[in-house]
């Protein structure tokens, strides 16, 4: 007999499902199915959030500046040549990127977004072309990444350029280059580096150092194009300024931040910042590192020979932002043909656009006065809230309108050093008065109000005899200046507005009706200095014998007055005759 334990035995069933089995998952699915499709009909269907979230980026830190080179660019190469002196001055290493061209145009569009507006698609895929130039040179994707990068300015306004980080990104990554870094400067809000370690200082020696360089390069650039419409020897502008940039470069790359002794630092101790802080505004306000740099070049162009009697209608140049400044094909080349085609070119400098977001910044203080404490001003019986509430505005308004004062200054100190040729910066509330009847001066994006105040300014001003104003395709702040501009037109009969839109394509075009418009220029002119003759009982060989028996005339830094209501150069140059024989 056995005495092993009894053990029941199950038989096997076709019934039976095994867990974990295939017929197992079938039925697990269909129920997940099933509940998925019950919780829809009940409104209670679950779906996955996903949160856009900024890409983690490789940081630039100080520790990578001696191998890392910072590129930038966007502006024209007289300002970039001085900000690359200026940064390497600083310390760092710099390479300005070339003037965009239609071949950057065409590779932006082809690794960006579709709709974006000519100045993202130029300056995107001409960042995009040079780093593959650098490939083409025998550097791996990688070392690029590491070895370069690109700081440019942004803003969080109405239109595409708040958009230009994002597009760099997608448009680098989709060219190979993820992972490059972008340091965008904001309108408000400065650089998102502020550690000690940042590899880009934001701090006092940098935005002098820019500044300077950015407000030379304004005056240097208007000053060429007031002289090349009437040099006597073609080319002898161009060669003095190419001359000129190169030594106003060293200038800055050798110039060094004003730093406090060691020696007084110590015995200063906790005040030793402040007392450098305070030093570093006096050397700039008080020096001369570079008022006797741009008198050696004022003194170069003062040996061309120019003919003041030559007739050339004034064109003024306004618009958006990147478009009224770039000088390659993002605007069609347009300065070079209004000279060719007998126009002397007005410029736009950058100055007037620093010294517009400072005066809207004075604007939004005064708008939102007291509010920061409550929606509505306490009553006036509260005299202390009251009193602190102004105390506060006062003081906020005041140490900007010492900035608005300390840079108009700085901008004029250069002017005057070049010779008083290029025009000082126009009043920003002047400006505000004439545009605001028809722009709202509180609507913000690209220049704002500007457009049409500065079509009635030069207007009015007897500064220019055409305003033409470039701007991308598509440019929202640009497209609602178009609209005001048609009452601002119809205000003033004399006028001569031309709007013109540029983008990659379309060059003939743009050209044809600037022609048209021009034409009228030229007739406005000529007609002005036929009036300054008969006025004045002159015959131009009079003129051109004053001009022999005076030839400090033909230098360019000799002073002719403005007449009122009179904008040419030569019809002004003939009131000035007139004058002098009466003397």
């Amino acid at each position: 007999m056995s005495t092993q334990p009894f053990e029941p035995k199950v038989m096997p069933s076709a019934n039976l499902v095994q867990i974990g089995s295939p017929v197992e998952d079938i039925i697990q699915q269909r129920l997940r199915e099933e509940r998925a499709r019950l919780e829809k009909e009940a409104g209670f269907a679950k779906r996955e959030v996903h949160h856009f979230k900024r890409p983690a980026e490789k940081p630039f830190t100080r520790t990578q500046r001696g191998s890392t080179t910072l590129l930038f660019g966007g502006l024209t190469w007289k300002h970039e040549k001085l900000v690359h002196g200026a940064l390497e001055g600083l310390g760092y290493r710099a390479e300005a990127v070339p003037t965009p061209n239609v071949r950057a145009f065409q590779t932006g569009k082809e690794y960006g977004n579709n709709g974006q507006c000519n100045p993202t698609y130029f300056t995107v895929g001409n960042l995009v072309q040079y780093l593959q130039s650098l490939e083409e040179q025998g550097l791996t994707k990688q070392e690029i990444i590491d070895r370069y990068v690109f700081f440019t300015a942004g803003a969080c306004g109405p239109c595409r350029f708040g958009m230009y980080e994002a597009e760099y990104r997608l448009a680098l990554r989709n060219s190979g280059f993820d992972g490059f870094r972008v340091l965008l400067f904001q309108q408000s809000g400065g650089l998102s580096q502020s550690d000690a370690e940042a590899g880009l200082e934001m701090n006092l020696d940098f935005f002098l150092g820019i500044l300077n360089a950015l407000n030379c390069g304004d005056v240097m650039n208007e000053v060429a194009y007031a002289i090349r419409p009437y040099e006597v020897n073609a080319g002898d502008t161009d060669r003095i300024l190419d001359e000129g940039m190169d030594y106003m470069h060293e200038v800055f790359r050798k110039k060094r931040p004003w730093k406090l002794e060691d020696g007084l630092a110590k015995y200063l101790g906790g005040f030793s910042d402040t007392a450098e802080y305070i030093g570093k505004f006096v050397s700039q306000l008080k020096g001369d590192d570079y008022v006797p740099a741009l008198e050696r070049c004022r003194d170069r162009y003062n040996a061309i020979d120019i003919d003041r009697l030559r007739v050339k209608p004034i064109v003024k140049i306004t618009g958006e932002f990147w478009a009224q400044t770039t000088e390659g094909d993002g605007n069609f080349n347009m300065f070079n043909f209004l000279q060719r085609e007998g126009a002397q070119v007005l410029v736009e400098p950058i100055g007037t656009w620093i010294m517009y977001m400072i005066h809207q910044v004075v604007q939004k203080y005064k708008d939102f006065k007291g509010l920061e404490e409550g929606a509505v001003l306490p009553p006036l019986w509260k005299l202390a809230t009251r009193a602190k509430i102004e105390f506060g505005y006062r003081q906020k308004v005041a140490k900007l309108k010492l900035a608005e004062a300390i840079f108009k200054g700085e901008y004029h100190k250069i002017v005057n050093a070049l010779g008083g040729i290029a025009h000082h910066l126009a009043d920003q509330y002047e400006l505000q008065r004439l545009g605001h009847p028809f722009y709202n001066s509180r609507a913000g994006g690209g220049e704002g109000h500007l457009e049409v105040a500065k079509n009635i300014y030069y207007s009015n001003k007897d500064l220019a005899h055409m305003v033409l104003s470039l701007k991308p395709f598509g440019c929202m702040p640009s497209t609602q200046s178009d609209g005001a501009q048609s009452a601002v037109v119809s205000n003033y009969k004399d006028m001569i507005y031309l709007p013109v839109e540029t983008s990659g394509e379309g060059e003939i075009n743009a050209h044809s009706r600037v022609q048209m418009a021009l034409g009228e220029a030229k007739s406005k002119a000529k007609k002005e200095f036929a009036e300054a003759l008969e006025r004045t009982s002159l015959t131009l060989d009079q003129c051109r014998a004053w001009v022999e028996a005076h030839p400090e005339s033909k230098r360019p830094m000799y002073h002719v007055p403005h007449s009122k209501g009179v904008v040419g150069s030569a019809a002004n140059f003939v009131m000035h005759i007139a004058q002098q024989m009466k003397n």
